[in-house]
């Protein structure tokens, strides 16, 4: 089984370069498969933020909704999965089936040779959202956070940028 690393933690908690440095050191150079979208210019602003971080050692795939794919067409390296908390808002916004599609991706890690090391934000120590959308992402994301820290080998919680095993 590929090794499974799960980054979680709030907003700016610090969280994505701790994923990008834990996955270099796994090996270089590595894949960004990165799930947000650009819908606005503060959205494109964010992009181009963790763009400009990375270095000539990073690949960068584009997967808001194909996950999956993108992970098997990236099995020749480590791969940094940045982030599953809006790969899941992709998936709700688009009315698919994201339990279905992250079973079936969960179900497909143990066939992938390269260690993946997934981002994901924690949603649930805030206040209870006031919309019924929003009661859904936020419940969505915490059982898609436990399925993936199920199967993790480590878990890692970033809090001011600093990491705190989990697991």
């Amino acid at each position: 089984m590929a090794r499974i690393l799960l980054v979680t933690g709030g907003a700016r908690s610090g969280k994505s370069v701790l994923a990008e440095e834990r996955t270099l050191m796994l090996g270089s150079p590595a894949h960004y498969i990165a799930t947000a979208q650009a819908f606005d210019g503060e959205m494109a602003a964010r992009i181009a933020t963790h763009r400009d971080r990375r270095g000539p050692e990073w690949h960068t795939h584009e997967a808001p909704l194909d996950l999956l794919d993108a992970l098997r067409a990236t099995d020749d390296a480590p791969r940094l999965v940045d982030c599953l908390t809006l790969w899941l808002s992709n998936l709700m916004l688009a009315e698919m089936d994201w339990e279905s599609r992250a079973r079936k991706m969960i179900a497909a890690l143990p066939d992938l040779q390269q260690p993946v090391v997934f981002v994901t934000n924690e949603v649930g120590m805030g206040i209870v959202p006031d919309t019924p959308l929003a009661r859904a992402f936020r419940d969505g994301a915490g059982t898609l956070n436990q399925w993936i820290a199920t199967i993790a080998d480590e878990v890692i919680l970033s809090v001011s940028g600093l990491p705190l095993k989990v697991k």
